[in-house]
């Protein structure tokens, strides 16, 4: 799915446009998962009937509209990814936000540009020296702020999210080269795939649906369909098939920033100068990235 000549190359309007989605919408989506769950929603059930009610529309729609059905090994391909991204990416992230405050969840997933760039120098693509000190930087930021912050979580909380970084890290480095449907029906199949699996583990582990959902979590159960997958996750695998991983990645040095904001302005969640400056530093990594990136661009 690597574009191979300049008249494929995607405008940088494009490009802008979907860092802008990864960017500001998955960074609201940790207080909207919040809400959901506090709401009476269970995590994996949550991320399942959501997944599975975007994939299902979606891929609908793009069959309507005549593009192709995945060819049995794109399927088999949304498989794993449907595991590595949906159901071990968010359904840990959804798991560890019923002790870990939205903001911590977006903070401690933040690591993920740093493992993808060492499972894609794994692969044999290795980041550039600009690249590498962006990551740095962003890093360090994501120490500072974790490190002394006011923000909540529990050992527990931190391992889900762990297994979630790695997890929807070596995913996104896996799907690069692999045989995928185009980008949108890619993303269709992952979400169906993905919330299936969600679903099951689901009710294997002992979630029901107690009693109807809040409106409040029925709102923000809607802003994740709308927003978090069918806008936010559809830019994101666009942007893993026509950008290098360590820009495509810098979504999670970002999304804290936007996490603890909407955390502190809506639900309460405490944040001072410590984090303020903390997220600076990890904007000042997404700069230097994206200017790497750039500088690469230029110099071919």
């Amino acid at each position: 799915m690597h574009t191979t000549s300049s008249a494929a190359t995607p405008t940088g309007g494009r490009i802008a446009l979907a860092l802008a989605a990864v960017y500001v919408i998955w960074g609201s989506t940790y207080l909207a998962i919040r809400f959901a769950l506090e709401g009476g929603f269970p995590p994996f059930l949550l991320g399942g009937i959501r997944f599975t009610i975007a994939g299902a529309l979606m891929y609908a729609l793009l069959r309507w509209r005549g593009m192709p059905a995945p060819t049995r090994a794109q399927w088999g391909n949304a498989v794993v990814l449907g595991i590595l991204l949906m159901l071990l990416g968010n359904g840990m992230v959804n798991l560890a936000e019923q002790t870990v405050s939205s903001g911590m969840a977006a903070v401690a997933v933040a690591s993920a540009p740093l493992w993808m760039g060492i499972f894609a120098a794994m692969r044999g693509d290795r980041p550039t020296r600009g690249e590498w000190v962006g990551l740095g930087i962003g890093f360090i930021g994501v120490l500072w702020l974790n490190a002394g912050s006011s923000l909540s979580a529990t050992p527990m909380g931190m391992l889900a999210l762990l297994v979630a970084t790695l997890a929807w890290s070596f995913g996104s480095i896996w799907s690069r080269g692999r045989d995928l449907a185009p980008p949108f029906m890619n993303a269709a199949a992952q979400m169906l795939c993905g919330g299936v699996a969600m679903i099951v583990v689901g009710l294997l582990s002992g979630e029901r649906m107690q009693a109807l959902p809040t409106p409040h979590a029925l709102g923000a159960f809607a802003y994740l369909i709308v927003f978090g997958s069918w806008i936010g996750f559809t830019a994101y695998i666009w942007l893993l098939h026509h950008v290098r991983p360590a820009l495509a990645g810098s979504y999670a040095y970002v999304n804290p920033a936007i996490a603890v904001l909407l955390g502190a302005w809506l639900a309460g969640e405490r944040f001072g100068t410590h984090e303020l400056v903390a997220m600076g530093v990890i904007l000042l990594g997404v700069v230097a990235i994206t200017f790497a990136k750039a500088f690469k661009a230029a110099s071919r």
